[in-house]
């Protein structure tokens, strides 16, 4: 029988480890390639050798050392008779960087105020997605407090951070970790990340983690130092796979993600691209994660959210365990995304080609995915498996924009960088109209004309030059001109794509957002909007004259998106009352409803 998660925990990053203590705490580390470790503590300024502690040999390659670390204390790991030092594997803090020292961190000592805090269900919530580096001017964790009432007021339940692990360099999306445990000392470290979730908390928000178990970045990972945390010849699109065949290297990755739910009071998880982690044992690794989180959310009594992104379109993932699934809440549906970038933008190269289906609205609104056993032109193959009836709808996290959809383009053209107002209310009204959980991306509500780009701030000149190279190269095979690529090297092009707040309360920008408060509103009040079941479910496009009409009943409501040149006309049921209309001229008339050229409106019997 493997040995038990908590028994192996290393006991200088155990959750919830008191400041001072009357006796030694032991530190370990997982170090089975090592045959000598040394645990070095060193100065303040992380400068100069304090001491070095050989460690003790322990069963299954771990190493032991009886010793107290003082809050911020500095300290790492030598390995072998060499004398470079190593940070912790599990480092809460790196205030030097991801080459550098650890920094001791007692999460235990902040004082929460969120007793009282009952969490918020995912099923009828609203997500916002925002990278903390670029959603204020100052892009730290204090500064995002700062806007938390733009969230509160726009109707957003749910808070999902882009990644906040350590990465080389200081400014970065975050897919790029080395360090899982810490948070960047840029967005200003583990302790403005508790005083960021106390606050939302506080202002009635959950907080989602965005974290990556799927690979590690490029610079800063001497992981493969310590053990084999990687597994050798096997890669995937962003570097080796990591070795889920190992207890130890399990147990790094569930061990991190109950800590974001345990010392940081989060309230659950973006899982990235679970497609990409090989784990051939059972339990499947997110069937563990699923099952440790629910055991926590009973612990604590709050909701406890677990959301993967996924391009299989395997409803495995969301399945009760019961029925042979992982049991995770939720998944992404790209499948969504495409079916409204190409209504929204007539875009339809590469794998948008299959979604200029007339009938994909129909078939993703209905029943989730569109490639479910279908052939796909873009990957040359049948893909997905159908979602059972009975899955309820907000399982689904459906978007229309998002850092990927928008950072994967050559420029980082958000839509409202090419699509006019009457096209961005029509987003607004297909995203929080959708059957699933709908996300928004930062500065959407307002129509952001800021773009968001690929940025990296990589401190190796050759690492920062193939980046760069590696990102022009893909999109000249794409057809792109080079010189439309920005270099994500330079630090303008992090700086481009910082929020510009100045907008919000101007012309169309201030429209815009009041239509995004007022559908939020409508959806909570209306509980056809939010109903998990399918029955009374119902979509349908059809081609108009310049155009195509997109027509969503859920029960009694009706919503008419007209992005045709003509008059687009619906039956409505006896008695309906107009609850939205993104321009003037929807006349209804008894059970009939007219949507001028390019307006959208919803119609609905009163409550």
């Amino acid at each position: 029988m493997p040995r038990s998660v908590a028994s192996r925990v290393p006991a200088a990053t155990l959750l919830g480890t008191s400041r001072e203590k009357e006796h030694l705490m032991s530190i370990d580390v997982w170090a089975p390639k090592a045959e000598r470790v040394r645990l070095r503590r060193l100065d303040d300024s992380g400068d100069a050798v304090v001491e070095d502690i050989e460690m003790e040999s322990a069963a299954d390659g771990w190493w032991t050392a009886p010793v107290d670390l003082a809050d911020g204390e500095r300290y790492g790991f030598v390995l072998g008779d060499g004398d470079d030092l190593r940070p912790d594997p599990r480092s809460r803090r790196q205030p030097g960087g991801v080459h550098e020292a650890s920094a001791w961190f007692d999460a235990s000592v902040y004082a929460w105020n969120d007793d009282a805090w009952t969490g918020r269900q995912l099923a009828g919530g609203l997500i916002y997605e925002l990278h903390l580096g670029t959603f204020t001017p100052e892009g730290t964790l204090d500064a995002a407090i700062g806007r938390l009432d733009h969230l509160v007021d726009l109707g957003v339940t749910h808070v999902e951070l882009l990644p906040v692990n350590g990465f080389n360099g200081t400014w970065n999306w975050g897919y790029d970790g080395v360090l899982w445990y810490t948070v960047h000392e840029g967005y200003g470290g583990p302790e403005a990340y508790q005083r960021f979730v106390d606050a939302a908390h506080a202002a009635g928000l959950a907080v989602i983690q965005d974290v990556v178990y799927n690979h590690l970045g490029p610079s800063g990972n001497y992981l493969p130092e310590f053990g084999e945390y990687l597994r050798e010849g096997s890669r995937n699109t962003w570097g080796d796979s990591v070795n889920l065949d190992e207890d130890a290297v399990r147990a790094y990755i569930v061990d991190n993600a109950l800590m974001w739910m345990s010392d940081y009071h989060v309230d659950g998880l973006r899982l990235d691209a679970v497609h990409a982690l090989l784990d051939h044992r059972e339990p499947h690794v997110l069937q563990e994660i699923a099952e440790r989180t629910d055991a926590l959310s009973a612990h604590r009594g709050i909701p406890l959210t677990t959301i993967a992104e996924s391009d299989m379109n395997d409803p495995k993932l969301i399945l009760p365990r019961e029925a042979g699934g992982y049991g995770l809440t939720a998944q992404w549906s790209d499948d969504w995304h495409h079916t409204a970038h190409v209504a929204l933008t007539g875009e339809t190269i590469g794998y948008y080609e299959d979604f200029a289906d007339l009938d994909a609205f129909r078939k993703v609104s209905e029943g989730g995915f569109f490639h479910d056993g279908t052939y796909s032109s873009f990957r040359e193959e049948k893909h997905g498996k159908p979602i059972p009836d009975d899955v309820p709808n907000w399982r689904l996290v459906t978007f229309a924009q998002d850092h990927d959809q928008i950072g994967n383009r050559a420029a980082g053209d958000r839509l409202s960088q090419s699509l006019g107002y009457d096209r961005l209310a029509a987003a607004a009204v297909l995203t929080l109209t959708a059957p699933g959980t709908p996300m928004l991306f930062m500065g959407e509500e307002w129509g952001a004309t800021t773009p968001w780009q690929f940025f990296t701030s990589h401190p190796e000149p050759e690492l920062g030059k193939a980046t760069a190279e590696g990102r022009i190269a893909e999109f000249a095979k794409m057809g792109w001109d080079e010189d439309s690529v920005p270099d994500p090297q330079d630090p303008s092009t992090f700086e481009n794509s910082k929020l510009d707040w100045d907008e919000v309360g101007e012309g169309d920008h201030a429209q815009l957002l009041g239509l995004y408060r007022e559908l939020a509103k409508i959806r909570r009040e209306r509980p056809e909007l939010t109903d998990p079941s399918r029955e009374g479910l119902s979509a349908a496009a059809r081609e108009a004259e310049g155009g195509r009409v997109y027509e969503l009943r859920r029960g009694d409501l009706v919503v008419v998106v007209n992005l045709s040149d003509a008059e687009a006309a619906a039956s409505v049921a006896s008695g309906s009352r107009v609850l939205l209309a993104t321009a003037e001229g929807v006349v209804l008339d008894g059970v009939g409803l007219s949507v001028p050229a390019g307006a959208c409106a919803i119609v609905a019997p009163a409550l």
